[in-house]
């Protein structure tokens, strides 16, 4: 018998058991090798057949990546037991919840209802039937977000004594679609029916089959298609209906039963843009979605490291006319070498260096490829991910995800940094393989872990929540971390596939442009201290004060823009000056020196940022870093 204080398979230390049943225990533990919370199911398999049943469901279950299904991690085999380690979901199940408030409202069931028929829908178009969609396998947390478990789990895990009670028949009596209770396998459009009787029970407490002493009794019922009609579902009537139509031909899938749910879970009053007629506030239990379009390029991105004591810089909005060419790197797609260039003809990728550094490194930093620690596919289970290798500072990488209108909801923002790193800096520090990652603590909506790298570089990893519903910055930031992490550990980090493309800032060197001499005449900086960011990409000149000193970045963006700032054109190219952009005494100039259509086919600008501060008027502020742009400008090769 497992107790609180046992190890799984050497790294899963069980803390308490947090649910029980028929089907086996689940425990609240600790993966103490990525260092995070988990679910373990305890489950004891009849016999071997059993165990290759369970083995082929947890497989199964693992495919599966949806922000509305607890993803499974691992699976172990310890003869008698199998253990079957999940995504740890704070908060109960829809059964508890019914259980405590006697019921939900039809319009909180039916947001909860979107959330799981996104999910099946998902499921079933990768082949995957669930099986057993029961209020007991819907986890929902106290923002509201539900999920559903245990996909094909229970229905490997019933026992010969479990299937004596009710027949033989495979499935909880109260939720059992009529074609299971007559003998049929379960299939996609059970699934869709156990989820209408799931949502009956959530508003009228009780099954669609009425009370019942005995679990023949609903087996009985269900055979005959004997359901009772709703009394307090309300405009979900309809929905339900068709949900529990007894012939599974006439029953909707799981996406028009997601339209369905859709339809009838209206906007409040209070909600926002209620002029697009489909946003829904948010309650504790309710699901709240949008229609309006994705605005990336109208707000402000997380900055790189120094986000967390400096503002970012300001995102674009109107792309300057131009001949577009293909991505930084060689042909814009890091893997092609096809697309045409500026000139007409085609550049050249080249083959990507080896990894030939020890795990755990960084290694050269113009090559390092920071998009090689990121994976859209490993942060799926969180929403819709695509990965952007072209916003921001040219040592980022970002991956954002969308909801179900297309919103981004949430970004991850992965950056290098040169600095060595501060031991102890964060709350939390764990030592994995040749790295050391830290995590700081939550600041609202947005969570920051740190990968101190064997070559004394850092990882910064920031995750943000940008729309609700959204998962939880933290648990966003502890997935990417732990796949940089596992990329590292087996090496270090690849290299980029391809040399950025003729007249891309990623070729030059921004320490370069100014020589000491220069910033003392033209900035009147007497230059004490250089600082050369990550690929030489940035470079800082400070005084040694601390009063005066100038900053010069390429960055990139999706648009340039002129928005809050004076427009202005400097050795021939469109700029911005922004007074006190990045603090009191301080302009910002931004220059367009070029644009192109990344890989996914968005277009996207480089631009040189020089930002000059001191103890002088904001307006000789802003001519100094004028004069310092056009004299940078004309260093830089032709786009």
């Amino acid at each position: 018998m497992a107790e609180a204080g046992d190890r799984v398979a050497g790294r899963y230390l069980l803390q308490e058991p947090i649910g029980s049943g028929g089907m086996g225990i689940v425990w609240r533990a600790h993966d103490e090798l990525l260092d995070r919370q988990v679910a373990v199911k305890c489950a004891r398999p009849d016999d071997e057949r059993a165990v290759l049943r369970l083995t082929n469901e947890a497989r199964n279950a693992a495919r599966l990546h949806h922000p509305h299904i607890v993803s499974v991690f691992d699976f172990v085999d310890e003869g008698e037991v199998c253990w079957i380690v999940m995504e740890y979901v704070s908060g109960g199940s829809l059964a508890d919840l019914v259980r405590g408030r006697g019921g939900l409202s039809p319009r909180e069931a039916g947001a909860i209802g979107c959330q799981i028929a996104a999910a099946l829908a998902t499921s079933h178009a990768k082949g995957v039937v669930h099986g057993d969609v029961t209020p007991e396998n819907v986890l929902v947390t106290e923002d509201g977000v539900a999920k559903l478990t245990d996909f094909g789990i229970s229905r490997a895990l019933w026992s010969q004594a479990t299937m004596t009670r009710t027949g033989g028949v495979r499935g909880k009596p109260p939720y059992l679609p009529p074609e299971v209770a007559r003998g049929d396998q379960a299939d996609r459009k059970s699934d869709v029916f156990a989820l209408g009787a799931t949502l009956y029970a959530a508003v009228e407490g009780r099954s669609p089959y009425g009370e019942a002493a005995h679990p023949m009794a609903y087996v009985a019922r269900a055979a005959e298609g004997c359901i009772e009609p709703p009394h307090r579902a309300g405009p979900l009537v309809e929905a339900l209906t068709a949900l529990l139509t007894v012939e599974p031909s006439r029953r909707p899938a799981a996406d028009q039963a997601l339209r369905l749910l859709r339809r009838v879970t209206p906007p409040s009053p209070d909600a926002e843009g209620s002029g697009d007629g489909a946003t829904v506030a948010r309650t504790p239990f309710t699901l709240r979605l949008r229609s309006r379009p994705s605005a990336r390029g109208a707000r402000h991105r997380p900055g790189r490291r120094r986000l967390i004591t400096t503002a970012a810089l300001g995102a674009a909005a109107a792309l300057a006319a131009g001949i577009a060419v293909f991505g930084p790197w060689g042909g814009g797609d890091l893997r092609d070498s096809g697309r045409s260039g500026k000139d007409g003809g085609h550049t050249t990728a080249d083959p990507a260096p080896p990894r030939t550094g020890p795990a755990g490194t960084v290694g050269d930093a113009r090559t390092a490829d920071p998009c090689t620690l990121l994976n859209a596919v490993s942060l799926s289970r969180f929403g819709e991910a695509v990965l952007d290798p072209d916003y921001g500072e040219i040592d980022r990488c970002d991956v954002l995800l969308h909801g179900e209108s297309g919103d981004d909801i949430a970004d991850v923002q992965l950056n290098f940094d040169a600095d060595p790193p501060e031991p102890g800096s964060g709350t939390s520090t764990r030592r994995v393989g040749n790295v050391t990652v830290d995590a700081f603590r939550r600041e609202g909506d947005k969570c920051v872990r740190n990968i101190a790298s064997a070559d004394r570089k850092q990882v910064w990893i920031i995750t943000e929540r940008l729309d609700t519903p959204a998962p939880d910055p933290c648990q966003l930031g502890d997935a990417a971390t732990d796949y940089a992490v596992s990329v590292m550990d087996r090496g270090q980090v690849p290299r980029r596939s391809s040399r950025p493309a003729t007249g891309s800032l990623a070729r030059e060197h921004a320490c370069r442009l100014f020589g000491d001499a220069e910033l003392g005449r033209i900035a009147g900086v007497e230059v004490r201290d250089r600082d050369q960011g990550f690929g030489d990409w940035r470079c800082e000149w400070a005084d040694g004060s601390g009063e005066a000193g100038v900053q010069l970045e390429f960055t990139r963006s999706n648009e340039f823009t002129t928005d809050d700032a004076r427009p202005a054109v400097i050795a021939g190219k469109r700029s911005s000056v922004a007074p006190n952009e990045w603090g009191d005494h301080s302009c910002l100039v931004q220059m367009l020196h070029r644009s192109y259509r990344n890989s996914l086919g968005d277009d996207t600008v480089e631009l040189m940022s020089v930002n000059v501060h001191g103890p002088k008027s904001t307006e000789k502020l802003c001519h100094t870093a004028e004069a310092l742009t056009a004299t940078a400008a004309k260093r830089l090769p032709k786009a």
